[in-house]
């Protein structure tokens, strides 16, 4: 869930204006990673692995087009997407609508458009305008390509999973060139700023909270598994990591077979179990934030039942 302005946009609106005046350098051999499947789903704020379905309908309707490149510090060409001349026109009709609207700056009022000077990229102006067309001095939510700042909830999975990754990797008090290729391949897949990446490995060092192997993998799968399907490059990652941390073929299977047992979950489950394990920071709920909680799960469409499910499960979590 991205907070402020940009949440009342789509992703296919986000991605519209991340990929806005963004041209393939001249040459055909390199690419910059902001056009890659991750580096996009970095910028309009949402899982990686939902990205494909908003590229492949822009793609079929006109929108963009795809080509492959290599990308600088890579090791393989992949896939990056730009936008056809359809798209570009979709993309400055929407910036201008969006750059007419006033929006509240200290006591003024001006249009939107008055704050953006090239090359600023218009999502990350966008990104310092709250639901009320508030304009403020931070960004409300920042994305994990940057280095710093809170990112959305949809990010702060990924974020999770790399902390305790690195959680796991410190357990000996250093991490084998082993680990750090494994996690390189994970930070490179969320798209996730190495600034960022260093972080989350400071804060795992010092907490130490060192979860078995066999959790991260576990939590691993269930999130490949969000959508009913796990794509390719999330198989050959999930490989990569089950070799590196000795996890056997039952085991594996075991796992899987717990995951797709799971009942199912409403689109937006995980934003919502992330907003409830935040309200629980100090272990007391309180009334207005039971209000919130409320009109949240209306809008998400969280049944009972699932706000049941989340609370017993963090409570486990909390005695565990």
């Amino acid at each position: 869930m991205v907070e402020g302005y940009l949440g009342s946009l789509t992703t296919e609106e986000r991605t519209l204006l991340h990929l806005h005046n963004q041209q393939l350098p001249s040459g055909g051999w390199e690419a910059p990673a902001t056009l890659t499947q991750a580096g996009i789903s970095a910028a309009v704020h949402v899982q990686r692995k939902h990205i494909p379905r908003t590229l492949k309908r822009m793609e079929k309707n006109g929108h963009i087009q795809v080509t492959q490149r290599h990308i600088p510090g890579g090791k393989q060409r992949k896939r990056v997407y730009t936008l056809t001349e359809i798209g570009a026109t979709l993309a400055n009709e929407l910036k201008d609508k969006i750059f007419a609207k006033s929006v509240v700056k200290g006591e003024k009022s001006v249009p939107l458009g008055d704050l953006w000077t090239s090359p600023q990229p218009i999502l990350e102006l966008l990104s310092h305008v709250d639901e009320g067309m508030n304009y403020h001095e931070g960004p409300l939510v920042s994305p994990v390509s940057n280095p710093e700042g809170m990112a959305s909830i949809d990010a702060q999975y990924g974020e999770e999973l790399v902390r305790r990754m690195f959680a796991r990797a410190w357990e000996d008090g250093k991490i084998t060139k082993d680990e750090q290729s494994l996690l390189n391949e994970v930070v490179e897949f969320l798209g996730m700023h190495p600034e960022r990446a260093r972080r989350l490995s400071n804060e795992a060092r010092k907490e130490l909270k060192i979860p078995p192997p066999e959790e991260v993998y576990y939590d691993m799968i269930v999130q490949a598994l969000d959508d009913g399907q796990i794509m390719q490059d999330e198989i050959d990652l999930l490989e990569t990591f089950r070799v590196a941390f000795g996890i056997d073929q039952v085991t594996h299977n075991a796992l899987l077979d717990r995951a797709r047992e799971q009942p199912v979950q409403s689109e937006n489950y995980s934003a919502y179990a992330a907003t409830v394990k935040t309200a629980l920071q100090d272990n007391v709920i309180t009334a207005d934030e039971h209000a919130m909680l409320r009109t949240l799960r209306q809008e998400l469409g969280i049944t009972q039942e699932e706000h049941e499910r989340i609370m017993r499960e963090l409570s486990e979590h909390t005695r565990g």
